[in-house]
């Protein structure tokens, strides 16, 4: 009888301080299921140091170590996404290389699953990031939850955890070029385990995420699973048109009321001129997300292009 096979995916670029040593951590942790065969996927995003000269070392000593070199840099969310689709275990593990989720978690999700679960998760309880930046992820997990169109969004979770075979063939159902994944896991369903982890500091290098990049990965998240925005710009505009209206018999009562002394003045309304202009520019760049996505969908571009593809003709 065939042994079942654990897959552990991840995604790189400029990593090469951290590359070793999270082969060596995963490989160690695998090595304490014996029972199981595996295959460790890392997809490089085109990287600048030498991470992919780390990578062929890696492939060239273990089979079972596959590397995808993309052409170019297609952005962390699609470069690891188009490499977890790839893998062919009954069980994948998403992971990120820079070390900040913990290869040794790989036992505790084994045994979840061994127990029944075809989704296990880690959650982040607390974080050695910087704290205002676990204070605003927080923040917007907590508003994404509770806004959100689908039921049971999770909370301090990036998609680090191990997925069944069963929802690995319903993720593939979807075809999304610019995939929220933390919003799948909600949506496809399944028997669910989450294991609450502290987040440790980066050893070597920085991130990756800069301000545009994370704004991105926000944005997709309220643009593929909430409806809140655009409907806030219809109650804004019903508020305001009250509220306008309101004013204008207030000012019309008061002028008839004291005509000879009432004078409006000029500041109301350059007031209300820019608090109304901000107002349509705001919601002008929320309609402009959802056109964004749906341009995205529409031209359906994949999800990364791969240069090389290295031990990946041993799959039968």
């Amino acid at each position: 009888m065939d042994k079942k096979k654990i897959s552990v995916v991840g995604s790189c670029y400029n990593e090469e301080g951290n590359l070793q040593e999270f082969y060596d951590r995963v490989v160690k942790t695998l090595s304490l299921f014996p029972q199981y065969s595996y295959e460790i996927i890392v997809a490089d995003n085109c990287s600048t140091d030498g991470s992919r000269d780390i990578l062929r070392q890696l492939a060239a000593k273990d089979k079972n170590f596959k590397v995808i070199l993309n052409s170019n840099n297609f952005g962390p969310i699609t470069s690891g996404y188009n490499a977890f689709l790839q893998a062919s275990g009954d069980a994948v593990m998403l992971i990120s290389s820079d070390l900040q989720d913990p290869p040794e978690m790989i036992a505790d999700f084994i045994h979840k699953w061994e127990d029944g679960y075809l989704v296990v998760i880690a959650v982040k309880s607390k974080s050695s990031e910087n704290p205002l930046m676990f204070l605003l992820r927080r923040f917007y997990y907590r508003m994404l939850a509770k806004f959100s169109d689908t039921d049971h969004v999770i909370e301090n979770f990036t998609g680090f955890g191990l997925y069944d075979r069963k929802f690995m063939n319903a993720l593939k159902r979807y075809h999304d070029p610019n995939p929220y994944f933390r919003g799948f896991v909600s949506e496809i369903g399944f028997k669910r385990a989450e294991i609450e982890f502290v987040q440790p500091q980066r050893k070597y290098g920085r991130s990756k995420h800069n301000f545009f990049t994370l704004y991105d990965v926000a944005m997709s998240g309220f643009v593929n699973h909430s409806k809140l925005p655009l409907r806030l710009a219809t109650f804004s505009g019903f508020c305001l048109a009250g509220l306008s209206l309101l004013l204008a018999f207030g000012y019309l009562i008061y002028k008839l009321l004291y005509w000879d002394t009432f004078t409006l003045g000029l500041a109301p309304l350059v007031v209300g001129l820019f608090f109304f202009s901000a107002v349509q520019l705001i919601f002008i760049g929320i309609i402009g997300e959802y056109i964004g996505a749906i341009l995205t969908q529409v031209k359906n571009h994949p999800l990364a292009i791969e240069d090389e593809k290295i031990n990946f003709e041993n799959e039968d």
